[in-house]
């Protein structure tokens, strides 16, 4: 349903002034997850640069997870999208974009509790499954429901693997 023709009328412009900022409808799908790469991106840009630790760890992760309404429509749209790119061309670096940056966060994360060198790239996966089988958990299993439970085992796994 994410088309030229489907934005155009979601914003109230004729088709043809949408398809000058986006010829084809790869454009418009590749500017949506760009949108909620950069949306979640500042949000953990945000997190105050003076914490250190668990405290750190926390921040960002709660950054990460869908726990408003804003970030569970960017979650569905990064799934859609996210599986489309699977199997197209244009769409694929854009995908890979998303996971690389979310495997650095992880990894920055685990750095900073103090996981050893030789530790990170095997923790930075498992956190990393961690944090998305969460977030689909948190808008798949319990839509609209109390989230806390994902929170605190995010921060019980943190806190085992914490060395600080």
């Amino acid at each position: 349903a994410l088309s030229v023709r489907t934005v155009a009328a979601e914003a109230g412009l004729p088709p043809s002034t949408v398809r000058y900022t986006f010829p084809t409808q790869a454009s418009v799908r590749s500017h949506a997850l760009e949108l909620v790469f950069d949306a979640t991106a500042a949000r953990v840009d945000s997190v105050p640069r003076d914490l250190r630790g668990t405290a750190y760890a926390h921040a960002v992760l709660l950054e990460l997870l869908p726990l408003d309404e804003e970030r569970r429509i960017e979650l569905d749209v990064y799934l859609g999208l996210g599986t489309a790119a699977l199997t197209d061309a244009e769409l694929r670096p854009f995908h890979d974009r998303v996971v690389d940056e979310m495997r650095q966060w992880c990894a920055q994360i685990l750095r900073a509790v103090g996981v050893p060198d030789a530790a990170v790239p095997y923790e930075t996966r498992r956190l990393h499954a961690l944090v998305d089988g969460l977030a689909m958990h948190i808008v798949r299993v319990d839509p609209g429901g109390d989230a806390s439970w994902a929170i605190d085992t995010l921060d019980r796994h943190v806190a085992g693997i914490a060395r600080v």
